[in-house]
């Protein structure tokens, strides 16, 4: 089931890369519109790692993503997995554009 949350990008972490050459990148949001602001962190596995390349810390984005859980040693671990990312326009972009839907979309992949 895929959800989305908006939020403003507070940092974007280095690249790691693990066995079999597999690749994740992190970033941390900060959800926007709540009475009490949440820091939350999201990956972005393989090649979704260059929805990360056109974002930086400051920019408004809706997050569009999965949750998955796995086990460790009789521990479970939640992830956020990140399959697409809409950076959101400027007020002042929006005020001189009269288009319906100004989001700028990353990527226009489906979440299976």
């Amino acid at each position: 089931m895929p959800f989305d949350i908006t939020g403003t990008i507070k940092e974007v972490f280095e690249v790691q890369t693990f066995a079999n050459d597999f690749k994740k990148r992190e970033f941390l949001l900060t959800t926007e519109n709540d009475k009490y602001p949440q820091n939350i962190i999201f990956g972005c596995l393989k090649d979704k790692i260059e929805l990360l390349e056109s974002v930086k810390a400051g920019d408004t984005v809706t997050v569009h993503f999965d949750i998955s859980c796995r086990e460790w040693n009789d521990k479970h671990f939640v992830n956020l997995n990140a399959w697409k990312i809409a950076k959101q326009s400027s007020g002042a972009a929006d005020e001189s554009s009269n288009s319906a839907n100004s989001d700028v979309v990353l990527d226009e992949e489906p979440p299976f």
